[in-house]
């Protein structure tokens, strides 16, 4: 059989007729007696007629072991390494003072990598900070060496509410309120922002490093200016997808043609002149209303974490969209609400705030003069109110952010940074944090 340099396979033809091959590929046309080392493999094969067979046993190597093991609770745990083969890949787990010596044999995914689902009697037998070892053995018989995890205590659940910092409100001849930050919210069956239903609860693991981080409410803008969108809010951590609230979205202005409101958590009011209301974000906040001039200067509202921001209209400006209420601190709290559009000109009036903590809207009449709008409340995510006309007026800032952790008690770490306030609801403790810091599990 002619080779070629391409199939990198050498050969040596002995005296008593035999060929011996040394290649990364089977040789082609071998005879009964014919061996062969893989190279790829580092094993020895003879040719029995119809298949090339292991002379020597493939030695098993383990680099590696991923995942957690738990005490009271199953999980999977992935090996890595080499040797693995395809089939009856014998893995065992050992822990002495927990009496502990136990087999489980499964299926490699490949030759390097193998995953095993820890038995019941490893896990309802293990000791929460106890040493357990693992090793493989493959089906040639080869035992590789040993790898090691520390059992700990299983994940507990952590319900949230996580609110974005709200719009800022615009100064203008009516200036749009700005929008409620995003609203989620996992806690019982109570719905997110903008009609969206209660999400699913996180997962914590013990001594994993949770980040919180608290966004600030947008500032409300001076003379014929656009105030500023509010800031996320998060919680992220290397086990769990990142929970983002979007802040909400500032008012439109009537000054330099920025009517339109912006997009957000919930979006900003429109300024007057036909200003549309920014769009708020899905199952986080509602759109923000438009702004009309009806003789009048008339701007939108902000949207809301419960509603729309209403549209100026007849002679009123819109009000701000409602929040919605969380039960998670152990009382009912409404939050999240927009800002209110501002208006001017006579027998004109402004938008009220919406509930949970939103900014009313400014009105000339109020005073004489142009005014400021009302800033949304801190820490409740709501919109701050637009500001009418005048060189001394501004636009409601929106409210800082917030975000509730509930747990059990029983699993409380008490390791925090960023001081949250901690309190207890029957079994649970509550923290809650106005300002940006972390939780370990």
């Amino acid at each position: 059989m002619a080779e070629t340099s391409a199939s990198k396979l050498s050969k040596r033809i002995h005296t008593d007729g035999s060929t011996h091959y040394k290649g990364a590929t089977a040789p082609a046309n071998a005879i009964e007696g014919d061996l062969w080392y893989d190279t790829t493999a580092g094993t020895l094969k003879s040719y029995d007629g119809s298949n090339f067979l292991k002379v020597a046993a493939e030695i098993s190597v383990l680099t590696s072991v991923t995942g957690n093991i738990f005490a009271g609770q199953t999980s999977n745990l992935t090996l890595n390494g080499s040797g693995f083969l395809s089939s009856n890949l014998v893995v065992n787990f050992l822990q002495a003072s927990d009496v502990i010596d136990v087999d489980v044999t499964v299926t490699p995914t490949n030759d390097s990598s193998a995953t095993v689902t820890v038995p019941s009697s490893v896990y309802s037998n293990v000791t929460n900070g106890n040493v357990v070892t693992i090793k493989v053995t493959n089906s040639d018989g080869k035992s590789s060496g040993n790898q090691t995890i520390t059992a700990s205590a299983p994940p507990y659940n952590a319900d949230f509410l996580v609110i974005a910092g709200g719009g800022g409100g615009s100064e203008g001849t009516g200036g749009g309120g700005g929008g409620a930050g995003g609203y989620r919210n996992s806690y019982s069956t109570e719905s997110s922002g903008g009609g969206g239903t209660s999400e699913t609860a996180l997962s914590f693991i013990v001594g994993t490093v949770y980040t919180i981080t608290v966004g600030g409410g947008g500032a409300g803008s001076t003379y014929n200016g656009r105030g500023d969108s509010g800031s996320n809010s998060s919680i992220s951590g290397s086990d769990i997808t990142t929970i983002t609230s979007i802040g909400g979205g500032a008012g439109g202005a009537e000054g330099g043609g920025i009517v339109d409101g912006l997009d957000g958590g919930s979006g900003g009011g429109g300024a007057f002149n036909s200003g549309s209301g920014g769009s708020g974000t899905s199952a986080q906040g509602f759109d923000g209303g438009d702004g009309i001039y009806n003789g009048v200067y008339l701007a939108g509202g902000g949207g809301g974490a419960g509603a729309i921001g209403a549209n100026g209209s007849g002679t009123a400006a819109g009000a701000g969209g409602t929040g919605v209420s969380s039960s998670i601190t152990g009382s009912s709290v409404a939050r999240a609400g927009g800002g209110g559009g501002a208006s001017q000109g006579s027998g004109a009036s402004s938008g009220a705030g919406g509930s949970g903590g939103g900014g009313a809207g400014a009105d000339d009449d109020t005073g004489g003069g142009g005014q400021s709008g009302v800033s949304g409340t801190a820490n409740t995510g709501s919109g701050g109110g637009g500001a009418s006309d005048a060189s001394s007026a501004v636009g409601g800032s929106g409210g800082s952010g917030v975000v509730i952790l509930r747990m059990p008690t029983a699993s409380y770490s008490g390791t925090t940074t960023g001081s949250p306030t901690v309190s207890t609801s029957g079994s649970d403790t509550i923290l809650t944090f106005n300002a940006s810091g972390s939780y370990t599990g």
